[in-house]
């Protein structure tokens, strides 16, 4: 169980004030109550022996919050003297100081306390008796002591003492043992619950990545294959006009599908309910590679696209070899300048898929890799443990990716 620290840095626990005028209230009542039974004669104690223990037992209360190990040893100190000189109401400080160390210290410090205290005791205990013989008595009662009963008169004394602090300390570690771990159940439950929400706002930050590198994939790709698209059509309206109505009807169709997938990634944002079959349609995979190499060849790029080996099932690496493909021509488009060809070849092994996707051009912007494209494309490619290489060569752009899979295997 975790150390109460509020001990060692002098910060007192709920309603402690409160707390302290009430012991202090009962701690003066009982040092007058005792006071005047201690004055009747014939036997008096000192009126000034009691007025500075009284003080003494005054500081030791107040003092114990932020003072804890000198009040301590005041109280020690007080538990000799009034027995000594005293009334004997300093003594109910002890158990004070006893219960205390048990509900607010470890048990180990605890029990430590309960040994010098019963120390103290014993040497109470030989006062108690030596006081008889030579005064003053306590409580106004001359107790009439023969030396052979001194021994006898200790022990019994003593024996009190001991057991009156052994239940006082077995409260305060039961107590304080108790408060420790309920504190610590306390600390665990708002630990988990720092945990969960820090859980919840990374999985909500993951979840806008994801959708942001989607809607990026989507509109890039969506916004260059119809300029490109319109592009043509604006050349070709007065020399072709049925090829430029064809292409106008091409742009009409590409906005209506990413205004539906844009849709589809929103709706997952807004759980909107009611959204449409179109909006729900699959995510793209491997098995739509070819629909989209035909978009880029009817937007003008001269794509050959080959394929080989046995795609993978899952999804999710399905969707990024579409993604990568997707991007990389995508960037040929809107970058490249005087493109005479462009080689995709998806290849799938044992283990891994490759993706080369490589533009023969006269130039090739070298800002791409600034953008949120490639760092997207890395970020996928990442989550396979896969590499990533893009940069221009010779005659082009040239990017080429590697992804590893788990292979399938039959039972």
């Amino acid at each position: 169980m975790p150390r109460d620290r509020r001990t060692f840095r002098g910060e007192r626990e709920p309603f402690g004030k409160l707390a302290d005028v009430v012991i202090l209230a009962l701690y003066a009542v009982l040092v007058a109550g005792l006071a005047v039974l201690s004055s009747e004669p014939p036997y008096v104690t000192p009126l000034w022996a009691m007025l500075v223990l009284a003080l003494g037992g005054v500081g030791a209360i107040v003092a114990r919050h932020r003072y804890p190990r000198a009040a301590f040893a005041a109280v020690m100190v007080l538990f000799i003297a009034t027995f000594t000189v005293g009334s004997g109401a300093e003594s109910v400080l002890v158990l004070l100081a006893l219960y205390t160390a048990g509900v607010r210290r470890p048990a180990s410090a605890a029990w430590q306390c309960f040994a010098i205290a019963v120390a103290c005791g014993s040497v109470a205990a030989v006062t108690l008796p030596l006081r008889g013989h030579l005064g003053p008595p306590i409580l106004g009662v001359q107790p009439s002591i023969a030396p052979r009963d001194s021994l006898v008169d200790w022990a019994n004394a003593f024996s009190v003492i001991a057991a009156i602090l052994l239940i006082v300390t077995l409260l305060g570690t039961n107590v304080g043992h108790r408060r420790r771990y309920i504190g610590e159940l306390v600390l665990r439950a708002e630990q988990l619950a720092r945990e969960r929400d820090q859980q919840t706002e990374t999985a909500r930050a993951h979840e806008r990545e994801r959708i942001a590198r989607e809607m990026h994939d989507v509109i890039a790709h969506s916004l260059a294959v119809m300029i490109a698209i319109s592009d043509g059509a604006h050349e070709a309206i007065d020399e072709r006009p049925k090829e430029a109505k064809v292409a106008i009807g091409r742009v009409a169709e590409t906005g209506r599908k990413t205004l539906g997938e844009v849709r589809r990634l929103l709706g997952t944002v807004w759980g909107d309910g009611e959204a449409s079959a179109t909006e729900h349609a699959p995510q793209p995979d491997s098995s739509r590679l070819a629909a989209l190499v035909q978009e880029f060849t009817a937007a003008g790029l001269p794509v050959r696209f080959t394929m080989t080996g046995r795609p993978s099932t899952d999804p999710g690496l399905g969707l990024t070899v579409y993604r990568i493909v997707q991007e990389s021509l995508t960037n040929v488009l809107r970058h490249a300048r005087d493109v005479r060809s462009a080689e995709v070849t998806v290849a799938w092994l044992d283990g891994e898929v490759t993706v080369v996707v490589q533009d023969a051009s006269t130039r090739a912007s070298a800002t791409p890799s600034a953008g949120r494209g490639l760092v997207g494309m890395r970020e996928r490619v990442a989550l396979y443990d896969g590499e990533l290489e893009a940069g221009p060569e010779e005659n082009g752009w040239r990017v080429f990716a590697r992804l590893r899979w788990e292979t399938e295997t039959s039972e």
